[in-house]
């Protein structure tokens, strides 16, 4: 990257604050509970955590509009909970971020998903779910609609689909989101389920893993970069996105962009230099995607900025965010690193 390059993605970077996004999807507490051990339970064979903090955080969807928030963007979420304590500590923990809450839908025949790790020094001992099995009536199907229908209207710039398979999305509310962002013009930015993987159709871009867009395609999965090229060109005449993020993990990530019918492949080496959790990488690359490309950025531009993102994010510990000033120091380490 020159330092003309640099620029360009600094002032799509300096245009954040300025963009709405919506974010729709399945949201979720994430409870940490961290202590240590130093000896193993008389009363069964497993240790013994002698707890020293317990911290929590919003994740799924939650994590996204968080993201989202930590650069400087005004995002809105769009989701349902329960009527129960965790709902309340989400919507606090959100709404302190700087989270748009008010198109969260309370349910009172469901409750609010809840993850909890018990984690010894660095290792997860445990994780425990409490987690319904969401039943989307027509009823709260409009309310959905309608709430993404305001947030277009007050000027989202770009539409954020969260699926991580909980319920909310289901094939009627992706079809139905997807129509009505793309009638106003706004793109829409999806983080797929392989369940789901098929009924994405005409969305502006997906951001799989390679594990996931195989599976979503129903294909053994392969090694290779050419392996994985042909799979994106197999998905995008499937699915007529307009361009494709395949995340790759150590290997980087590749865009495949089909704007004006011509497909352009472009592959990103990771930026990452440490690697401590993944947790919540998906995320941040979304999040950010859709953010640059709301700023102006185009699909290369904004694919590079993602991997930035993804690239601070794994150097942290559970689910994470990172700020504007982060993502704009790792782009000039970048480039100073290359002109010295």
């Amino acid at each position: 990257m020159d330092s003309a390059s640099f620029s360009k993605l600094r002032r799509i970077v300096d245009n954040f604050g300025s963009q709405r996004v919506a974010v729709l999807g399945d949201i979720m507490l994430d409870r940490y509970i961290r202590g240590s051990v130093r000896r193993i339970s008389p009363e069964a064979p497993v240790p013994i955590v002698k707890v020293r903090e317990v911290h929590t955080v919003a994740g799924g969807s939650g994590n996204v509009a968080a993201n989202l928030a930590a650069l400087g963007a005004k995002p809105a979420l769009i989701s349902i909970t329960g009527r129960d304590n965790a709902a309340g500590e989400l919507t606090d923990i959100l709404s302190g971020k700087g989270v748009d809450t008010g198109s969260l839908i309370s349910d009172a025949a469901t409750f609010t998903i809840e993850k909890t790790r018990v984690i010894a020094e660095h290792q997860q001992v445990v994780r425990f779910d409490r987690e319904p099995e969401l039943k989307l009536t027509p009823s709260l199907q409009k309310a959905v609609l309608g709430a993404l229908a305001d947030q277009l209207k007050a000027g989202a710039g770009a539409v954020i689909l969260s699926d991580y398979g909980k319920g909310l999305l289901t094939p009627h509310v992706i079809e139905a989101a997807i129509k009505l962002a793309l009638s106003r013009g706004v793109p829409v930015f999806v983080d797929p389920k392989v369940e789901h993987f098929t009924r994405y159709k005409n969305a502006t871009c997906l951001t799989p893993n390679t594990m996931e867009a195989y599976q979503g395609m129903r294909l053994i999965q392969k090694d290779g970069q050419e392996q994985v090229e042909e799979l994106g060109r197999k998905i995008i005449a499937t699915l007529n996105c307009r361009s494709l993020l395949i995340t790759q993990g150590e290997h980087g990530m590749t865009l495949f962009n089909n704007a004006g019918g011509r497909m352009k492949i472009l592959h990103i080496p990771t930026k990452a230099r440490e690697v401590y959790d993944v947790t919540g990488a998906g995320d941040t690359v979304i999040s950010t995607l859709a953010l640059a490309s709301a700023a102006g950025a185009s699909p290369e531009e904004a694919a590079l900025i993602a991997n930035f993102a993804a690239g601070i994010v794994v150097a942290k510990l559970g689910t994470a965010t990172l700020t504007k000033e982060e993502l704009l120091e790792s782009v000039k380490k970048d480039l100073w690193t290359k002109t010295v």
